[in-house]
């Protein structure tokens, strides 16, 4: 193993699931307070997890330059922001079509995420669209005539909350 994370196509990176280098609590307590607030400086961010200025620096760097940092941004609540209808829409594919179907889900307005998944189905889309007409759009219309795809389900989201998460949180 070449101890790579991703694979890229030339068009998409695909996730492989492989882990880099360990993280050490310095590195988490630093991933903990960017997620909490990815505009802090780095002086104040330093005092926060007990290094210096130097040491976060360098810290960051490392972590970008490895891909665990891969960018900074906004934190947006979709409901205040128009998009008040979210759905997870389970994708069954034929074999074979994934990256196809991958980059045409790409290309949707309104699918914040999607990955291709083990089970019953093979990939889980989400989605979020001002309402429900536009949501029934999207799926019926622009995902289920993607080239591939053989099947969805809609599941309808009444309420959400972000989980604990990982160590860094």
């Amino acid at each position: 193993m070449d101890g790579r994370t991703s694979q890229t196509d030339g068009t998409q990176t695909w996730r492989t699931g492989r882990s880099a280098r360990a993280l050490d609590d310095v590195d988490r307590r630093i991933l903990a307070e960017l997620t909490r607030d990815g505009r802090v400086s780095v002086r104040t961010l330093a005092e926060r997890v007990h290094v210096s200025r130097a040491n976060a620096y360098a810290r960051i760097d490392r972590l970008v330059g490895d891909g665990v940092i891969t960018g900074y941004t906004a934190q947006i609540d979709p409901e205040r922001a128009g998009l008040g209808t979210s759905a997870y829409v389970l994708l069954t594919i034929q074999q074979n079509t994934w990256r196809e179907v991958a980059a045409a889900l790409n290309a949707l307005p309104y699918v914040e995420h999607f990955a291709l998944v083990g089970g019953d189905f093979d990939v889980l889309a989400l989605v979020r669209a001002p309402n429900n007409a536009e949501l029934r759009h999207v799926v019926l219309e622009r995902i289920q005539d993607i080239p591939g795809v053989r099947g969805t389900r809609t599941w309808l989201i009444f309420d959400e909350h972000e989980g604990r998460g990982v160590g860094w949180r």
